[in-house]
């Protein structure tokens, strides 16, 4: 399975775009909030990737950050939801503004969702709920909007400590402390990571 792709970007629409990589082009499903962050075409760019395999099509979803791809994969394993209006949520309402509106139950919110009406929001609530708080996604990291690349790095390595076992409240007040004191040119994902380690194992 593809879980990233790094190349360089040939061409992009509001829906999609090619990433040649190594001389092959690679069209990859995007939503408008990965459009929004992508480079000029020529440039180099780097797509978290959700592979999907068909008995008649291999289908590329990509995603500017892990936490979009996180939130996408919960949303097709909802009865009703492919990946087409899961791309549709992503691209209507930022990662933190939906977690938020299902775990305060806004069933309105989510209704406005082009694709998405009252029953399969409320069924979207009671699917997901649980396991959006259980994952951590929309972080506190994301919860203002922002869109930095240290906030995308925070994200990152947030998901990786929780997968190592550490406690949501912990890594967020570890990573929070940590863009407080690195400068900018070390406020990276490896190496918020490692410094977050030695701090929460003390």
């Amino acid at each position: 399975m593809i879980a990233r792709l790094t190349g360089e970007l040939a061409e992009s629409s509001c829906t999609a775009c090619v990433i040649d990589v190594g001389g092959v082009g690679y069209d990859v499903s995007i939503p408008l909030s990965t459009f929004d962050k992508l480079p000029h075409p020529g440039e180099r760019v780097r797509l978290y990737i959700h592979t999907q395999v068909r008995e008649d099509a291999i289908t590329l979803f990509g995603f500017a950050t892990q936490e979009e791809r996180e939130l996408f994969r919960y949303l097709i394993n909802v009865s009703g939801i492919g990946g087409k209006l899961a791309l549709s949520v992503l691209s209507t309402m930022p990662v933190s503004a939906f977690c938020a509106a299902i775990a305060t139950n806004d069933i309105k919110a989510i209704s406005r969702i082009n694709g998405i009406g009252k029953r399969t929001a409320e069924r979207l609530v009671v699917e997901l709920r649980d396991k959006l708080s259980a994952a951590g996604t929309g972080t506190v990291f994301a919860a203002s909007g922002e869109t930095t690349p240290a906030v995308t790095a925070a994200n990152e390595a947030a998901l990786a400590l929780e997968q190592l076992g550490f406690k949501r409240d912990a890594i967020d007040r570890t990573l929070k402390a940590l863009l407080a004191e690195l400068p900018a040119s070390e406020q990276t994902s490896e190496k918020l990571l490692r410094q977050a380690i030695i701090k929460l194992n003390f």
